[in-house]
């Protein structure tokens, strides 16, 4: 992805959260030269992969596969008496594709907090990893809900569902109802030891700087933060 295109993602979704009234931290308009600045009292940013986070998974196609996230909060699973939560906004475009994944460790609640609905389409995981043939058992805002093995439930705006470990998903923005706001809230979130992509992708972008960035994404910060290193 290019620098460019990353930074109009930003000013375009920075403004649909601010139209529906989810407000940012500070320091996600941090510009890089105030990253320069900034001490070791910000090192929990870097240490739980706080802030902005956007990935087209090596599609090349953010519009058909991508997605655009901050991450409010989040813990550590390596340190035991930090935060046993995480908390992520997601924007999810008409049609916008996340690839099939579920997570090895945590449990997560998808929610729709407006805009749009949310397509989820659903699988078991066999012993090996696989796409189990099995129906899916769910909650659903405390109602079970059992779909057949690549079924699809619909998040409507305030609906949400639990997400347990191991259960494959993939989700996108239903077509002509508009931009979908998602939550997440979970336990600990690590992307980059968690994920079990169904197929090989990338979850981080390769981006090409042809410009300045607006505002630094988690895998910026090594390069603005001093101590970065120290940090993680």
């Amino acid at each position: 992805m290019k620098r460019s295109q990353i930074n109009q993602l930003l000013r375009e979704n920075a403004a649909f959260l601010q139209r529906m009234n989810f407000l940012l931290p500070p320091f996600s308009t941090w510009s890089p030269e105030d990253w320069r600045q900034k001490g070791p009292e910000c090192r929990e940013i870097v240490e739980q992969q706080l802030g902005w986070d956007i990935t087209d998974f090596g599609s090349g196609d953010f519009e058909k596969v991508g997605l655009f996230l901050f991450t409010v909060r989040n813990g550590k699973t390596t340190d035991p008496n930090g935060k046993p939560y995480a908390e992520k906004i997601m924007i999810v475009q008409e049609g916008q594709v996340t690839p099939i994944h579920f997570h090895f460790s945590k449990m997560e609640d998808i929610i729709n907090r407006g805009g749009g609905e949310l397509l989820i389409q659903l699988w078991n995981s066999d012993e090996n990893e696989g796409l189990a043939d099995t129906d899916v058992t769910l909650s659903c805002d405390g109602v079970r809900v059992t779909v057949p093995a690549g079924g699809t439930i619909t998040l409507k705006p305030g609906d949400s569902v639990t997400l347990p470990q191991y259960c494959y998903h993939t989700f996108k923005g239903k077509p002509g109802c508009g931009t979908v706001l998602v939550g997440e809230v979970s336990r600990v979130n690590d992307d980059h030891t968690d994920n079990r992509f169904y197929e090989p992708i990338g979850r981080f972008p390769a981006i090409e700087e042809d410009e300045e960035p607006l505002y630094l994404l988690g895998n910026d910060y090594a390069k603005y933060y001093r101590f970065c290193q120290a940090a993680v």
